[in-house]
């Protein structure tokens, strides 16, 4: 029997590093031997992907804390279905850039949707799947708006506030600080080789 694969995913607010980090991961695994799929969220399968586009665009109605938290999770389920477990069952690793973490952050702490929506929504969509490993890569809010901006083509959560960031980044370290062995937070502020050497690290010791 093919011994199930890994899941990490990678979290943080905008304009943290998480792709760039994400292929590093990618190849630190490869490296190993092991096969990777690398994927994102929202999107990683062909409906999730259409999804994408309807939840980062910007709407001149708006769009409520509740339908985004709905299309959140229908991409998810189409993405876990499609592409996430049965590359686990086939015995590949995933690495996801975001997953159900940005959820409790950005529509949870961030829009003040109720933890119970949240939690009953993750029941029904998840089941029993977690990652392995969340990477969470960790800045001040100011600093990675600015560094979203530079980029340009800015989405919609990229144009948020300070203080709807400073949401975001706070769910996310209480959460890494409930279960220090799933999560290890990683200072993004520092230089990239740096944080790929605290990368290489933490995924040496984690899957020796």
């Amino acid at each position: 029997m093919t011994p199930r694969g890994r899941l990490v995913t990678l979290e943080g607010g905008e304009g943290a590093g998480k792709s760039t980090q994400a292929r590093f991961v990618v190849a630190w695994l490869e490296q190993q031997g092991r096969t990777v799929v690398q994927t994102r969220e929202p999107g990683g399968s062909s409906l999730a992907e259409a999804v994408r586009g309807i939840v980062l665009g910007n709407w001149a109605d708006g769009v409520t804390p509740e339908t985004e938290l709905l299309l959140m999770f229908a991409a998810r389920a189409d993405h876990v279905a499609h592409r996430i477990e049965p590359a686990l069952r086939a015995g590949y690793d995933v690495v996801c850039d975001r997953f159900v973490d940005a959820t409790w952050a950005y529509q949870g702490a961030g829009r003040g949707v109720a933890d119970e929506h949240l939690r009953a929504l993750e029941r029904l969509v998840l089941r029993d799947l977690r990652p392995d490993l969340t990477l969470v890569f960790d800045l001040p809010p100011e600093i990675g708006l600015a560094r979203a901006k530079r980029r340009g083509d800015t989405n919609r959560f990229e144009a948020e506030t300070i203080a709807f960031m400073e949401r975001v980044r706070a769910a996310y370290l209480a959460r890494a600080k409930s279960d220090a062995h799933r999560y290890v937070v990683l200072d993004a502020t520092r230089p990239i080789d740096e944080v790929q050497a605290r990368i290489a690290q933490t995924l040496g010791e984690r899957f020796k």
